[in-house]
């Protein structure tokens, strides 16, 4: 029986490290990933928008312009219902520019020091876009639920992983391995769900 034939998708990222996470997601399917070419000399897109999804589809849509075949972007981030959805889209830059992980991670603590039970509810969302030449083909979500700890937790992970506690798993995303993480995670489910697109398993 022959192998499916290889489909190529360009990450609008000039990361590394981001390819790195997303080859492992990739398991045993079809898709090739690769840096999209000539990232660093290409017009950067402006991440203004007000969601997520019109961040990710943005993106998406600007890069695939420089690019044979399909661009896939991403825009996630930490939502917290009882702060109003903050810190949302911002959350990169939630403690301001220049900020670390631990200064952001230290400013929502701060927010949320006099909130408990429900109120400390979170959830990371994830949308993944896949365009073509200018023309998005794909929009696709998904989410992890958890609970803003009290305190920071754990050692691995990155941004606000180490106060995401996971009652799935009993741990904070900081705490748990990197297979549990590309299992459960709001971007692991969301990129599973754009290979079956594209792999023709989601119609």
């Amino acid at each position: 029986m022959n192998s499916p034939q290889p489909i190529q998708v360009f990450l609008a990222s000039s990361n590394p490290g981001k390819l790195r996470e997303y080859r492992v997601l990739t398991g045993n399917s079809s898709i090739e990933l690769a840096l999209l070419p000539n990232f660093s000399e290409i017009p950067p897109f402006e991440e203004a928008a007000p969601t997520f999804a019109e961040n990710s589809a943005g993106k998406a849509l600007h890069y695939s312009r420089f690019a044979t075949g399909t661009v896939l972007a991403d825009d996630s981030g930490l939502v917290v219902p009882a702060l109003g959805g903050a810190p949302g889209i911002f959350s990169a830059r939630y403690a301001g520019p220049g900020a670390s992980d631990s200064d952001r991670v230290q400013k929502l603590l701060r927010e949320m020091s006099a909130l408990s039970g429900d109120d400390r509810k979170a959830r990371f969302v994830c949308v993944t876009t896949l365009a073509q030449n200018g023309r998005a083909v794909a929009v696709l979500s998904d989410s992890a639920e958890g609970v803003i700890a009290k305190a920071p937790q754990g050692s691995g992970g990155f941004g606000y992983d180490p106060v995401f506690f996971f009652p799935q798993l009993g741990r904070t995303y900081a705490e748990i391995t990197r297979e549990e993480k590309n299992q459960y995670s709001h971007r692991g489910r969301a990129f599973r769900k754009a290979i079956a697109f594209l792999e023709g398993r989601i119609p």
